[in-house]
């Protein structure tokens, strides 16, 4: 990344400067705001602010994307407990500020004691809660590992300081805000089912904005990470309070599915649009794969010339949507038990060929649409962030429990929650998930799978350099908010903010419809796809981006979704 700024102003021409503007009656945040659109030392963005912050230190420190990665990924489980955790597990793509790439995947795999039939009653019929809450729900942890391995390979700093904000964190609390006020609230009955001795999160009178949430075992456990690096979670003191819990809620996670565990290095899924690099996270993640096929099959259209959310556009954005989650359906799953023809989903003549048969007059039908003909999953609550140095070393990790704080259940004594990341196997081939994702015999459970996941940690080059580091929570629609995202800056040439602001559309081939946020189209637009086949569904927020985008000068701009408390912090 090159070095030079040109947006750098005299510290103290600058405070000359805000004096004046104040006393003319321009406002001083106003001000900061605008001059502070973009960073040349180092830009972090996250799901919590504390977490920023903790990113930022870090760097201002002297560690690299890679040191401040690991100590953000900590802090999301102390300040972010919902998705940020070390009971779950993630994906991580890494560029190095030379140009060279890798991925890690510390995706949580299923115990040595798990079957193909384990979330089945006697008719062969799903039992959804078991695959969704208590011990049993619970795939083995990988965060751990994969920050262990992280830093091994990559890091630059001591592993202890890595882990201390966190701890101060978790010992002394934080404020919590409105919105995690309002999960902690709604979710109090579940958490005193599942932990009937009780855990942080739950207190009589109810959480407000501004309350501080103090986790003294959760700050115990991530002191022996600290001291003792991968053994102070996967052997010792955590291991055993890990096994009793699986014990008392008969859970199958064993102390040997701990000690075994290990986080992989895999080979990145890389490809071109419209002379851009895209390089993301490969399988058993379908995220990459899925990404890239997406803008394979909108490559040959002009989106630019029609604009942006216009009725063409999303037409065929819509039905690239469906045909590529199709063949997710049927071709995608862990690459260590399920041979993933990855070279041709990625095809760019594979991908216009399935194209082929779309009008623009009406709407295709899912029912209609199957899995390409080729030789021989994931909940809202994820959460993403987004690095980049000084150096120019880029780090995009997505990370997640699954469901909102997982599986409901706290390690008793330890203080952090389990996942909930069995659901995102197929626990019976053609029977959708919690999100409605439909999964085959691919993604099947065996002892020592990984479960199949949406997460899309993605970097972007362009003429050779760094680009846009992007990714996003959000189940089933990970993979098109990154889509749209990578769309928004390469096609409609918005800004990183602006892009990660933008109303988003989803449609996932099954359930055949096309999931809408609120002023995501306009009324004509709404009308024209309704009329002709489009079930259009209205619904919350999707996803939650944060990007960085290096802008011609070499400086950073960050995007830091305002769908949550997300937040940009560089200098």
């Amino acid at each position: 990344m090159e070095t030079s700024c040109l947006h750098a102003i005299n510290r103290r021409w600058f405070s000359y400067l805000l004096a004046f503007l104040v006393v003319s009656g321009i406002s001083c945040d106003s001000i900061k705001q605008t001059s502070r659109r973009s960073y040349c030392n180092g830009l972090v963005v996250s799901a919590h602010p504390e977490a920023s912050a903790v990113g930022l230190q870090i760097l201002q420190e002297g560690g690299n994307a890679i040191d401040a990665a690991v100590a953000v990924q900590f802090a999301l489980a102390v300040v972010y407990p919902n998705a940020g955790n070390i009971g779950g597990g993630g994906f991580m793509v890494y560029r190095s500020a030379e140009g060279d790439f890798a991925a890690l995947d510390f995706r949580e795999a299923a115990p040595g004691a798990a079957t193909k039939d384990m979330y089945l009653d006697a008719e062969g019929n799903p039992v959804t809660e078991l695959s969704l809450r208590g011990q049993l729900a619970s795939g083995v942890p990988g965060s751990v590992d994969g920050m262990v391995k992280a830093h091994e390979k990559y890091g630059k700093l001591e592993w202890p300081m890595l882990l201390q904000p966190a701890i101060e964190l978790a010992q002394r609390g934080f404020l919590i805000t409105e919105m995690q006020a309002t999960e902690l609230n709604g979710r109090k009955e579940s958490f005193r089912k599942y932990n009937p001795k009780g855990t942080a999160f739950l207190r009589d009178a109810k959480w407000a904005a501004g309350d501080t949430l103090i986790q003294l075992e959760l700050a115990h456990t991530l002191s022996l990470i600290s001291q003792q690096g991968r053994a102070g979670f996967y052997e010792g003191e955590t291991a055993d309070r890990i096994v009793r819990e699986m014990e008392r809620g008969n859970g199958i996670i064993d102390h040997e599915d701990l000690k075994n565990y290990e986080a992989k290095w895999r080979e990145p899924v890389s490809s071109a649009y419209r002379g851009y690099r895209i390089v993301s996270m490969p399988p058993p993640s379908s995220g990459g794969i899925a990404l890239i096929s997406l803008l394979k099959s909108v490559e040959a259209y002009p989106l630019s010339e029609w604009g942006f959310q216009q009725d063409s556009t999303m037409r065929v954005m819509i039905e690239a949507e469906r045909r590529v989650y199709a063949d997710r359906a049927t071709h995608l799953g862990d690459p260590d038990f399920y041979k993933v023809p990855q070279s041709r989903l990625i095809d760019s003549s594979y991908n216009a060929e399935r194209m082929r048969n779309i009008n623009f007059k009406y709407a295709s039908f899912s029912s209609d649409i199957f899995a390409g003909s080729l030789p021989n999953d994931e909940c809202e609550e994820t959460t993403h962030f987004s690095i980049v140095d000084q150096q120019g070393n880029a780090v995009s990790i997505t990370t997640t429990l699954n469901g909102s704080y997982g599986s409901q259940v706290v390690v008793s004594g330890a203080g952090f929650l389990l996942n909930n990341e069995m659901d995102d196997f197929s626990v019976k081939p053609g029977t959708p998930n919690m999100y409605g994702l439909v999964g085959g015999s691919a993604n099947a459970i065996e002892p020592g799978k990984r479960m199949l996941s949406s997460m899309t940690p993605t970097i972007v080059e362009k003429d050779g350099k760094l680009f846009m580091v992007v990714g996003t929570p959000g189940g089933s629609t990970i993979i098109t908010s990154v889509f749209q995202t990578i769309l928004n800056v390469v096609d409609f040439e918005m800004g990183m903010q602006e892009a990660v602001t933008a109303p988003r559309f989803h449609h996932q081939w099954l359930p055949d419809e096309v999931a809408l946020e609120k002023e995501a189209v306009t009324q004509p637009i709404r009308y024209s796809l309704s009329t002709t086949g489009y079930k259009l569904i209205d619904r919350n927020s999707i996803g939650r981006v944060d990007a960085i985008l290096v802008l011609p000068d070499g400086s950073l701009s960050g995007g830091a979704d305002p769908r949550g408390d997300d937040k940009a912090m560089g200098y």
